[in-house]
C-alpha cells in the first residue's frame, strides 16, 4: 500500500484513471453500440443496427423481386455536409466489378477475338510465370476461374498511379511472378487475374478497356450513370465519399488510386444501374440478345474448368455460384468502399447493397434480406468483419501502450534510483535488467517487421487498414526505445554501485 501511495506509484495510477476516463467519454456512443444487440424486427430497423456496429456512415440497396423493384437509402454521402445517400449517389464497387469484366471476355469469345482456351503469352507475350523455377503457360478459362495459381498477395504488385500505362505496369510486375500452384488445379482467389484480362481485352479490340466496357455492356444496358474510374475523370458531386474506420468512428478518407486494377473494382454506379444489371441477370427488361446469351453463359458452370470453393459452390466468370439452388453471388471491397450483389435465379430475387466504408456491412444486410424475402429469420450481428476488428484491437492497444510510454516518461523524468541491499539483490536486478534490455530489442524488432510476419507490407497497411496500426507501432516502438535506455542506465547504475 506504500508503494501505491508513493509520488510515482500515485501519478501513475492518476495518468491511467485519466485516459481511461477521456476514452471512455470519447468513445460512449461507439462502445454502446457495440455493447447493444440492436434491433433486428424490420428491415430498416437491421439495416441501421449493422450500420452503427460496422461504423458505416452511408447505404444504398436495391431489391427485386419478380420485376418489382424497390430502392432502400440509409444514412450519408457525405457526413459532414449532411448529405443523404439516395439512389442516384455513386459507390465504387469494389471486386463486384469483375462480373462485368467476365461478361466482356464472353462477348469477345462469341465474336471470334479469342477462345478460352487461349494461354495468357498468345496475347501478352513478356507474361512468363513459373513454378518451381520452371515457366508454364495459363489459360484465360484459369483467370477467370481464379484458378491460375497466382497467388492472392500478389495485389501488392499493384502500382499506385493514375497514367494511362498503369493497367501494362501491374502486368509487368508480375511478368515472372512464381506460382503457389499448378494452373488449373486449385482455387486461389487472385484480384490481379482481371487485370490481366483487362489488358488482354485492350490487346484483342485496340480500344482502351473502359472505352470497349463503356460501348458494349455499360450502354447497351442503359447504365448511363455509370463509369469505369480512371482517377483522371472530373469529381462527380454524385460520388459520395470514401470512409476507413478509426477508433470505432468513420474517418473521410481519400484512398489512393490504382488505374492498374480498373477492371478488378473501380467501377462506380449507383442503384437506378444497377436494377438494370441485376434485371439483365434474370433475363428481365430489354436486354440486346448477345449480351443475353453472354449473361446466361455466367451463369454456367463447367466443374472442370471452374474453381472449387465449396461443397456446390464455384467460382466462374466473376460470380460465386451455388449449383444446388441456382443462385449468384459476390463481394466487394475498396479501401474505402464495399458492396454485395446476391440473385437467385431461380426465385427470381435480387439484393445489390453498396456501402461508402470498407466493411463487412453489404454482405451482412444482403444475407438478411435474402433471408427475409424467403420467411427466415435475419441474423445478428456477427463481428467477423476483419478491418473491424483489427481497428478494434489495435485502439484498445494504443491506449495501453499510451499508458506504459506515460509510464516511462514518469520514470525518467524522476530519474532512475535502484536500491542494491546485498550481492544477492544486485544479481537479481541486473539479470532482470538485461532480460528486459533483451525482450526491448526483441520486440523493437518483431513490431518493425510485423508487417511482412503478416504477409503484407506498410504500403497495403497505410492503405486498406486502420491508422490504429501505425499509431500503436510507432508508440510501442518508442516504448521500446525507451525501455532499452532505462535499462542501460539500470546496468550503468549496478555495475558501479
Amino acid at each position: 500500500m506504500k508503494k501505491i501511495l508513493s509520488k510515482t506509484g500515485t501519478l501513475t495510477v492518476c495518468v491511467i484513471l485519466l485516459i481511461a476516463i477521456i476514452t471512455t467519454i470519447a468513445c460512449w456512443d461507439e462502445l454502446g453500440s457495440l455493447i447493444k444487440t440492436g434491433n433486428y424486427d424490420y428491415t430498416d430497423n437491421m439495416v441501421e443496427t449493422i450500420m452503427a456496429k460496422s461504423a458505416t456512415p452511408g447505404v444504398a440497396m436495391v431489391v427485386s423481386e419478380q420485376g418489382k423493384t424497390e430502392y432502400k437509402n440509409y444514412g450519408y454521402a457525405d457526413v459532414n455536409n449532411k448529405k443523404r445517400v439516395t439512389e442516384e449517389s455513386l459507390f465504387e464497387l469494389g471486386s463486384t466489378t469483375k462480373a462485368f469484366t467476365a461478361l466482356a471476355v464472353i462477348l469477345l469469345e462469341k465474336e471470334g477475338y479469342l477462345s478460352l482456351s487461349d494461354c495468357i503469352t498468345d496475347y501478352i507475350p513478356s507474361f512468363e510465370p513459373t513454378i518451381k523455377g520452371k515457366k508454364v503457360n495459363i489459360t484465360i478459362h484459369q483467370l477467370l476461374a481464379h484458378t491460375s495459381g497466382i497467388p492472392p498477395w500478389s495485389i501488392r504488385l499493384i502500382p499506385e498511379g493514375t497514367t494511362d500505362d498503369m493497367l501494362e505496369k501491374t502486368i509487368h510486375n508480375m511478368s515472372g511472378i512464381a506460382l503457389d500452384t499448378y494452373p488449373g488445379t486449385a482455387y486461389n482467389y487472385a484480384t490481379v487475374n482481371y487485370d490481366i484480362l483487362a489488358l488482354i481485352i485492350e490487346k484483342v479490340t485496340g480500344k482502351r478497356y473502359q472505352d470497349y466496357m463503356t460501348e458494349n455492356i455499360l450502354v447497351p444496358l442503359g447504365m448511363t450513370d455509370s463509369y469505369f474510374s480512371t482517377g483522371q475523370e472530373k469529381e462527380t458531386d454524385k460520388l459520395t465519399k470514401g470512409y476507413r474506420v478509426f477508433f470505432g468512428k468513420s474517418l473521410e478518407y481519400d484512398a489512393p488510386r490504382y488505374y492498374g486494377n480498373i477492371a478488378a473494382g473501380y467501377l462506380v454506379t449507383n442503384s437506378k444501374d444497377l436494377e438494370r444489371w441485376i434485371n439483365a441477370q434474370m433475363g428481365i427488361g430489354d436486354i440486346p440478345d448477345n449480351l443475353l446469351k453472354a449473361i446466361q453463359q455466367s451463369h454456367q458452370v463447367d466443374i472442370k474448368t471452374a474453381g472449387y470453393e465449396d461443397e456446390n459452390q464455384y467460382y466462374s466468370f466473376g460470380w460465386n455460384i451455388h449449383t444446388n439452388n441456382r443462385v449468384v453471388s459476390h463481394n466487394g471491397s475498396n479501401p474505402n468502399y464495399s458492396s454485395k450483389v446476391l440473385i437467385d435465379l431461380e426465385k427470381q430475387q435480387a439484393i445489390f447493397v453498396l456501402a461508402n466504408l470498407n466493411s463487412t456491412a453489404p454482405s451482412l444486410i444482403a444475407n438478411n434480406i435474402y433471408e427475409n424475402m424467403n420467411g427466415n429469420h435475419m441474423n445478428k450481428f456477427n463481428y467477423d468483419d476483419a478491418y473491424l476488428l483489427i481497428d478494434l484491437v489495435f485502439s484498445f492497444l494504443v491506449i495501453i501502450a499510451v499508458v506504459i510510454l506515460c509510464v516511462q516518461v514518469i520514470k525518467l523524468f524522476r530519474g532512475i534510483k535502484l536500491n542494491i541491499k546485498d550481492e544477492k539483490t544486485r544479481f537479481r536486478k541486473m539479470t532482470g535488467s538485461s532480460i528486459a534490455l533483451i525482450l526491448s530489442i526483441m520486440l523493437l524488432v518483431l513490431v518493425m517487421i510485423l508487417p511482412y510476419l503478416l504477409d503484407n507490407n506498410y504500403l497495403m497497411i497505410r492503405v486498406w487498414m486502420s491508422y490504429s496500426i501505425f499509431i500503436w507501432m510507432g508508440l510501442t516502438s518508442i516504448n521500446c526505445i525507451l525501455s532499452i535506455i532505462i535499462n542501460i542506465k539500470k546496468i550503468g547504475i549496478i555495475r558501479s554501485s
